[in-house]
């Protein structure tokens, strides 16, 4: 079986977990070119990781290489729509970053141009590769938990916008609900069986700003600019998703918070047991008529360069068909489905019907 050809469209900062996880996998993959708009990054990332077939125009090198199978897309969220359906058009084979799209209307566009090419069109949802992911996987379809009827999602930074385009809306579509809430919310809808949502409430907040006075380090900062001067996005976000079934998930997000500290979460309620899933993951029921926490005590905190390799995996071997693709478009639609519904209703003040 020959390699899979993949040029990476976007070498910003999440490109390079992309690009470790593909060197990782050499029966695989090749890595076989660069595109980025910004040429000073560009050619750093090519010297990084001796690529020399480097582009600044993703039409060009599409028109030169035609032998590339694939394309991976890390470019910021205005550009995942355009970049991902030329690489469809031209025949390629596509993996593009969270969020799918910057619009629900965009997110179909590249399924449908997925459809009539014939190819592959995979969603950076990493979080379902995670052993955490599996292991509460396990318990809920095991029945341990029973129904979960309820799950709340936390993923709130104190001081954690990465600056640049990520706080410009025009090319970010949003904040921490569409940075960071996408991976909590969508984690939580896959672990609790990709259950149809039918509406949501949402409340949005920018009451804090850039926090440019604040003399500490953030832990994640964006590799260029793009219109650093622009912040138009919220602090923070909340909202109510609820299913067809009457479950729910509620959902909070923030990049700048007045809290003690960061905290990343998820905790379900189920009608026989919960569970709460940080760094460890704890399962709450009752036996022989006493309550009972169970400490599960493998290890679940997430090893990114080992969820993104078999995110990767994952994209090869669903190319190849050996393997069914984990992350399908239609999921990257219902999700921005709910994405845009709790924007729209922070905006109105109302519950928006999906």
């Amino acid at each position: 079986m020959n390699k899979i050809k993949v040029a990476v469209v976007g070498v910003g900062n999440i490109s390079g977990i992309h690009i470790e996880s593909y060197l990782a996998l050499p029966e695989l993959f090749e890595l076989y070119a660069f595109c980025d708009i910004n040429p000073q990054r560009l050619e750093f990332m090519g010297k990084k990781f001796g690529i020399t077939r480097l582009y600044t125009d993703e039409a060009e090198m599409l028109a030169a290489l035609p032998e590339i199978d694939a394309v991976d897309v890390c470019t910021w969220n205005a550009a995942h729509a355009p970049c991902s359906i030329m690489a469809l058009n031209a025949g390629k084979h596509v993996f593009c970053e969270k969020p799918m799209a910057m619009t629900v209307e965009e997110a179909v566009s590249m399924k449908a141009a997925a459809d009539k090419a014939g190819k592959l069109l995979m969603i950076g949802f990493v979080r379902r590769f995670g052993r955490d992911c599996d292991i509460v996987k396990d318990f809920v379809d095991g029945g341990t938990l029973g129904d979960i009827y309820y799950t709340k999602v936390r993923y709130l930074r104190r001081n954690g916008c990465p600056g640049g385009w990520f706080g410009n809306r025009e090319l970010s579509g949003g904040g921490p609900l569409i940075d960071l809430g996408v991976h909590v919310i969508d984690l939580a809808r896959y672990i609790m069986g990709n259950k149809k949502p039918v509406s949501v409430y949402g409340l949005t907040f920018d009451k804090i700003g850039k926090r440019t006075n604040i003399k500490g380090t953030k832990a994640y900062v964006a590799s260029t600019a793009g219109n650093a001067d622009v912040y138009n996005c919220e602090d923070m976000a909340s909202a109510l998703i609820r299913f067809e079934d009457g479950s729910a998930i509620s959902v909070e997000a923030s990049f700048n918070l007045n809290i003690e500290k960061d905290e990343n979460y998820i905790q379900f309620f189920g009608s026989k047991g919960g569970a709460r899933l940080e760094n460890k993951l704890s399962v709450y029921t009752d036996m022989n008529g006493h309550l009972v926490n169970i400490a599960i005590p493998e290890n679940t905190s997430l090893e990114f360069d080992k969820i993104f390799k078999e995110e990767m995996r994952n994209f090869g071997e669903a190319i190849n068909g050996t393997s069914e693709c984990r992350n399908p478009a239609n999921d990257g639609i219902e999700l921005m489905k709910i994405l845009r519904a709790i924007y729209a209703s922070a905006e109105s003040g109302h519950e928006v019907i999906l």
